[in-house]
């Protein structure tokens, strides 16, 4: 009998651990967007009336399959370019993703105790505002890690309605708070009706305020071209494909010639600048200048104090100019904690991995085509509010990155899609230029205007809007999701206890 009921007793937390793997078809490639709301859905009715300690397991093991099956392409870099053995990198990549899983442990525990014995409380209130508070946190804590927050999975959903408002944490608010409502239906037998058609009435009124317009243009249209290069990433960095790989550049530009702007990937040019200033970087340079053109080169940087940095460079008819990543990879472009884990960077063997962080006392900004343009490099776009520093002075955004690091993975199509999101949030074109993919230009609903293909070269050429205007989001940035959510897990913690006096 003892045999029989332990797998019976461990049911919740191996459907909770499905529920996380489940949750990951909501985002790109797969893009099945309900199950955004499934997946949490199917959590937070597991919570119901658990311990704790329990609801911290059963959260926990969510996060593990979230993460564990979302992000398992960390793997990929460490193993291909860190110079470790495979065992050790999937080894690292689950232990980050274990770690990561802790936040929605956390949910869990914090819902067991605010709303102990009220279902009701913490599905329709309590556990949605955990959930975004979780995600909020997520994002800035140790650096942070905003990868698969549930409103990147809404970009093509009614809910990205209402990304412009409260960002891509108030489309995450939108699916906690349907999951809790798909949760309590299954749960409670009063207040069913009410609470549907409450979750019905959210998802309209956010179809119906994606179809307002909070931006004008700003100027007239101009052509923009992103360049594809796809050089591969073991072999970019070694200096016999310096010269093949400045060529792939150049010839590839050519084909850009009518375009006003050009965009070239993160470190398309793979040597420091003053390496290459006279015999390509001026030439290259004039010949922009003297046809009313401008380009935009990802160049590392060494500065006369020895620290060099992760670098767009802009050249042409609008002037030289330079912005410096300023929010750098850990592990990947610097070492944190180095005093502590200065072997690790050795060991690791990355090239280019001591970067120092650009300045952050001015907006991320640089002058191409005549206008001010939001700069952001790598997955810099994946932290909304260091892209909003850019607005809304920003005409347009840019972004240049390379994927190359992660391979054939999910990685690349997570990584448009939170792209995707900062113009749904922002209302403005994007410009997003990687070495291998997935390269694109995006539309200020988040829609692709075009894209590339992945490990191909590709030169993607658009008509774009300088825009100017401010969404909601831009002027208020996350105090109004994280507000909103703070609020909910108050006023049902509030609930719970009112309940429990009774």
């Amino acid at each position: 009998m003892t045999l029989r009921a332990t797998p019976a007793r461990l049911l919740p937390e191996a459907l909770a651990l499905g529920a996380g793997g489940l949750t990951v078809l909501a985002f790109a490639p797969f893009a099945l967007w309900p199950l955004a709301v499934l997946g949490p859905a199917v959590l937070f009715r597991l919570l119901a009336d658990r311990s704790p300690g329990r609801a911290f397991r059963l959260g926990w093991l969510y996060g593990v399959g979230l993460m564990g099956f979302g992000v398992f392409w960390v793997r990929v870099s460490i193993a291909q370019f860190g110079g470790v053995e495979p065992w050790l990198a999937v080894g690292i990549a689950a232990g980050f993703a274990l770690l990561m899983a802790l936040y929605y442990g956390l949910v869990g525990w914090a819902g067991a105790r605010l709303a102990p014995g009220s279902p009701a409380a913490a599905q329709l209130a309590v556990l949605p505002g955990l959930w975004v508070l979780g995600e909020w946190a997520r994002g800035w804590v140790l650096t942070g890690f905003p990868w698969l927050a549930l409103g990147y999975a809404q970009i093509d959903s009614p809910l990205a309605g209402l990304a412009p408002l409260m960002g891509v944490h108030g489309a995450s608010l939108g699916a906690a708070l349907s999951a809790g409502a798909l949760a309590y239906v299954t749960t409670a037998g009063r207040a069913r009706v009410p609470v549907l058609g409450g979750a019905a009435l959210l998802w309209v009124l956010a179809f119906a305020a994606g179809h307002a317009s909070w931006t004008t243009p700003a100027g007239a249209p101009f052509t923009a071209s992103v360049v594809q290069g796809n050089v591969q990433q073991q072999l970019k960095w070694r200096p016999e494909t310096l010269a093949p790989t400045l060529r792939t550049y150049l010839e590839l530009s050519a084909r850009a010639v009518g375009s006003r702007l050009v965009v070239w990937p993160e470190t398309a040019v793979p040597a420091f600048a003053h390496l290459v200033q006279e015999d390509f970087l001026l030439p290259l340079e004039t010949g922009f200048r003297e046809r009313g053109r401008d380009l935009l080169v990802g160049v590392p940087i060494e500065e006369d104090d020895g620290r060099y940095y992760n670098a767009m460079l802009a050249i042409g008819a609008s002037g030289r100019d330079a912005y410096y990543k300023r929010h750098l990879v850990p592990f990947g472009e610097f070492l944190p904690f180095e005093r502590v884990l200065g072997p690790v960077l050795d060991f690791l063997a990355i090239p280019m991995s001591d970067f120092s962080a650009g300045p952050r006392g001015e907006p991320p900004l640089l002058t191409l085509a005549g206008h001010p343009a939001g700069i952001s490099i790598c997955y810099e776009d994946a932290f909304a509010a260091e892209v909003r520093e850019a607005l809304p002075a920003a005409a347009f955004l840019v972004n240049a990155s390379n994927d190359a690091w992660f391979g054939d993975s999910l990685a690349p199509h997570q990584h448009l899609e939170i792209a995707r999101m900062r113009s749904r949030e922002t209302e403005r074109f994007m410009l997003r230029a990687t070495n291998t993919g997935i390269s694109a230009v995006i539309g200020p609903r988040g829609e692709l205007r075009a894209r590339s293909r992945l490990f191909e070269p590709a030169v993607l050429t658009a008509e774009i809007t300088p825009l100017a205007g401010a969404t909601p989001f831009v002027r208020l940035g996350n105090a109004v999701p994280v507000g909103v959510a703070l609020a909910l897990v108050a006023l049902g913690a509030f609930a719970a206890r009112r309940r429990s006096a009774a």
